[in-house]
């Protein structure tokens, strides 16, 4: 629907508090199911979307990416940085922002924080998945890499999947605890483990999201039994991996975007013509997802722009009739559109 003048003046803008405090009115359970939900049924519409690989500025430390898309009414991009060296200077790891705008005339919609709502949509995304390739009647996850997104994975495959046991593991027992902490009185057994492979017994779900930017072999060959789903969600940029080479050759893999995965995720580490399966076709019905009990599933995710306008789109519905927002004067709106000289000049007196 087009803009009307009057909705032109101002820019609804989403602060970190405002966020938080929407997340918590809501419930973070619900707006997991919620987020899981608005971008299952953008990915059944996928053709809508334009879609290019995140454009990225990589450093020796991190990479800075933009991440746009449209589906021809809006337009959606994110910014987001990826420096694992920050948490050792008390900084976040990931940090973004997202904006969305009316593709009719080119205004912004929506400015919002995105470092807890990519944390949220992250997870959501990896549910949805699981909902389609995890063993029928899994309710036991290994998490594997307990920092800055452990919770939120946790929380979705509670809220999605139905898993009620989650078995962690970090290299830092620090951040096990912290996880367990925060986990506490969500209604998940949280049992803390001493290794990937003690978290892994039981498990019919296996998540990895650890963040070191480098070649890791955070599961070897041997750790992965049939009919397991691997939840793959910390190799994102070229160079970094979690999984041996020999887990991919014996899963069936999924992924968001080949073209962007390819260049990022763990499949990387295999050759160009190596087939995967796109999720949007598992989920519209075109392909089939999991096929039988002792196959292995392996959502290989980067994250994709799609995902983060689902986001968006949902937030910006979200924050109506509530005051979890902040009007922005960012637009100039002079009376005469050919005269912003002559706004200039009558704001100097």
């Amino acid at each position: 629907m087009p803009l009307q003048p009057s909705e032109t003046a101002f820019v609804p803008f989403v602060s970190v508090q405002q966020m938080m405090d929407l997340v918590n009115h809501l419930g973070v359970e619900r707006v997991l199911a919620d987020l899981a939900a608005a971008i299952e049924a953008d990915f059944r519409r996928w053709d809508a979307f334009d879609k290019v690989p995140r454009l990225a500025s990589h450093s020796e430390v991190g990479v800075i990416e933009l991440m746009p898309t449209s589906d021809g009414e809006m337009y959606g991009f994110k910014y987001v940085n990826g420096h694992p060296k920050n948490t050792g200077q008390g900084l976040q790891t990931v940090s973004a922002f997202g904006l969305l705008a009316d593709v009719d005339t080119g205004y912004p919609r929506l400015l919002s924080e995105m470092t807890l709502l990519t944390a949220l949509r992250t997870a959501a995304t990896s549910a949805m998945a699981a909902r389609h390739l995890a063993p029928a009647g899994a309710t036991t996850m290994a998490m594997i890499g307990n920092g800055a997104q452990s919770e939120f994975q946790c929380l979705a495959f509670k809220a999605i999947c139905g898993v009620d046991t989650v078995r962690l593991y970090d290299i830092d027992p620090a951040a096990t605890g912290k996880c367990a902490r925060n986990l506490a009185g969500h209604g998940l057994t949280v049992v803390p483990c001493s290794s990937g492979e003690e978290s892994m017994e039981g498990a019919g779900i296996i998540t990895t999201c650890t963040a070191d930017k480098q070649y890791a072999t955070i599961l070897t060959d041997n750790m992965v039994g049939a009919g397991v789903h691997i939840n793959a969600i910390g190799g994102d940029c070229p160079g970094k991996t979690e999984l041996a080479r020999e887990i991919l050759l014996r899963s069936e893999i999924f992924v968001e975007y080949p073209p962007q995965t390819r260049i990022e995720g763990e499949i990387q580490q295999l050759d160009e013509t190596h087939p995967v399966t796109e999720l949007w076709q598992v989920i519209a019905g075109q392909r089939p997802g999991r096929r039988d009990a002792r196959q292995i599933t392996l959502f290989d995710s980067v994250g994709f722009a799609v995902e983060d306008f689902s986001a968006l789109r949902y937030i910006l519905g979200a924050i109506q009739g509530t005051g979890f927002y902040t009007n922005l004067d960012m637009l100039a709106d002079p009376d005469d559109p050919r005269d912003l000289f002559g706004m200039l000049a009558r704001a100097a007196g």
